[in-house]
């Protein structure tokens, strides 16, 4: 439900639909980011969104350029001989000439490239998108009040003093030399502005590909499912301390914002404590660190909840074998005499075998730097320690997850359909995908207005809550009142009724996101045409480029050429330090 506000950067309202489509017979689109089937961050998945869309605009005339690397292309990529004539005498002169590779550049290098493009004036036109600022990144991870303080920085200056004044050149020139300059979402539109000194031309709010995760009627029954097999990996973790109802236990998870998550955490157990709440909520912390190995009591709690299954199994057949007989020979059996004394003694030494004088984990694995890692660090300073008297437990997995994985064999998808609430609470998101997943599979959960995806929703959205999407306000308030509103939406939802978790489940699933592909591929239309008009009038046969600068600007670089002679030039980064 889209809310009645004016024209805004993000608003689709405004622009054309373009459904002549665009004039792409003679044109050719490079697409080209290090995450180009290389996933490591949020721009595999924006790419990987919205490639679809664009191919079925500019059919054979797209091209998506990335790293090579030997794992990759086994897996996602399918080779096949070039279709355009004009890249297919392109690549034979590159590979007759032994001038695949022109030099390896990583990083925030593949900006000179952009540059010496417009330099030399070449018939390229470009756009550059900017998924956050290096400059942003450094300041914010200083713990400064960084978006109340953006028109107070000296740019210069903050550069300077973290070492990274060329790399900043590097971008605010690549920037301020591309035609079209976008960015994914309002802030860091605002944030580009001040840090780079450019406002964007328009903010491109990243898609979803909504039919991905659509399960229609099925959704509820796959939490179901899922939260069946994570119970069962909280039932081995938690042997011997398993003194609380697991029907009434909530799963939540966390990737960033951990610093007011865990404050927030144990404001929480301390209100379901105090008002003697039978709620209690079991959180996964899904953030990737080194470890060396497996936790051996995991590993122990899960062989223990395995042994403790197949007794069980083992015991219920002879019961429903002595059982069957009894009744076909017309008795009704005595309770008392149809376990004989070695069952009792099976099941007395599984009872036995679930006894722990320690407490539960907290890690999954063993961390390498246990003493300095500052989620262990404040876990230690707040207390959670997954004691019997704790209404919050907590749970870090430091690594992704994975189907394969003999701890909890889940994939990501299935984990979050297995969950009641996704909390992401973070400081610096320039867009977010994750809590936008989360609601198209129906999991309400917790983002900021600092990311981009909590101001777009605030914005296209009348009330978010009502769909199960939670916005902290981190920009206006205080770190301690940031956390207190975070506290109260915790202790909310664990008030709510197993009712109202399936209304708000069956809200949040059915809201079409503003930001679902199509509306994506339609802002991306219009930009397209904001800077092909730009060389139509120029040139007849101009090449498009389009490049993501990430976090890091790990970007590659296509140059091209079309006339006089067709020749190309890669800057390829062929390696990532």
């Amino acid at each position: 439900m889209l809310r009645g506000r004016s024209l805004s950067v993000t608003s689709l309202g405004g622009l054309p639909r373009w459904e002549a489509g665009l004039p792409v017979e003679n044109l050719l689109l490079f697409e080209v980011s290090w995450e180009v089937t290389n996933k490591v961050g949020g721009i595999y998945t924006v790419i990987q969104t919205k490639a679809k869309t664009t191919a079925d605009e500019w059919g054979d005339n797209y091209f998506l350029i990335g790293p090579y690397f030997e794992h990759n292309m086994k897996t996602q990529v399918e080779q096949c001989e070039p279709v355009n004539d004009a890249v297919r005498r392109a690549m034979d002169a590159m590979n007759k000439h032994g001038c695949q590779v022109r030099d390896t550049f990583h990083e925030w290098q593949a900006g000179i490239g952009l540059i010496l493009s417009r330099a030399r004036k070449l018939p390229i036109a470009t756009v550059f998108t900017t998924h956050a600022t290096l400059l942003g990144r450094y300041l914010c991870a200083a713990n400064i009040d960084f978006y109340n303080h953006l028109d107070k920085f000296n740019i210069d200056k903050e550069a300077g003093e973290r070492q990274i004044y060329h790399r900043y050149c590097m971008e605010r020139a690549s920037v301020h030399c591309a035609h079209v300059f976008t960015t994914v979402s309002e802030i860091t539109a605002i944030e580009a502005e001040h840090m780079l000194k450019r406002k964007p031309d328009v903010v491109t709010p990243n898609g979803l590909n909504v039919k991905k995760f659509s399960a229609v009627h099925e959704f509820q029954n796959l939490h179901a499912m899922y939260k069946a097999r994570i119970q069962e990996f909280v039932r081995g973790h938690f042997y011997g301390h398993l003194d609380f109802d697991l029907e009434k236990t909530l799963y939540e998870f966390s990737n960033k914002g951990a610093d007011i998550f865990l404050e927030s955490l144990s404001r929480l157990n301390f209100l379901l404590r105090m008002h003697k709440s039978d709620v209690t909520v079991v959180v996964f912390f899904i953030m990737p660190a080194k470890t060396n190995n497996f936790n051996v009591e995991t590993l122990k709690g899960q062989a223990v909840r395995k042994q403790l299954w197949d007794t069980a199994h083992s015991v219920k057949e002879k019961f429903g074998k002595k059982l069957y007989d009894a009744l076909l020979r017309g008795e009704i059996p005595d309770m008392n005499n149809i376990l004989d004394r070695d069952d009792q003694t099976i099941m007395k030494r599984a009872i036995f075998s679930t006894q722990r004088q320690s407490l539960p984990p907290v890690t999954t694995h063993n961390m390498i730097d246990d003493s300095t890692d500052p989620i262990l660090s404040t876990i230690r300073r707040i207390g959670l320690f997954n004691s019997r008297t704790d209404r919050v437990k907590l749970i870090l997995h430091p690594e992704f997850l994975s189907s394969t994985s003999p701890l909890l064999p889940m994939d990501y998808e299935e984990f979050v359909r297995g969950c009641h609430l996704g909390v992401f609470p973070s400081y610096y998101e320039p867009w977010g995908y994750t809590p936008a997943e989360c609601t198209v599979m129906g999991i309400p959960s917790v983002t900021t207005n600092l990311s981009g995806f909590g101001c777009f929703m605030q914005e296209h959205v009348a009330d978010p809550t009502a769909y199960g999407i939670y916005i902290v306000d981190r920009r206006f308030r205080s770190p301690d009142d940031s956390c207190n509103q975070l506290t109260q939406f915790l202790y909310g939802f664990c008030k709510q009724s197993r009712r109202q978790r399936i209304i708000q489940r069956n809200r949040a699933e059915r809201l079409i996101l503003p930001s679902s592909s199509y509306n994506e591929s339609r802002m991306i239309r219009h930009v397209k045409v904001m800077f092909l008009s730009q060389y139509l009038k120029h040139d007849s046969n101009p090449v498009c480029l389009i490049i993501h600068a990430p976090t890091f600007f790990r970007t590659i670089l296509l140059l091209c050429r079309i006339k006089p002679v067709f020749s190309i030039t890669f800057v390829l980064n062929s390696e990532f330090k």
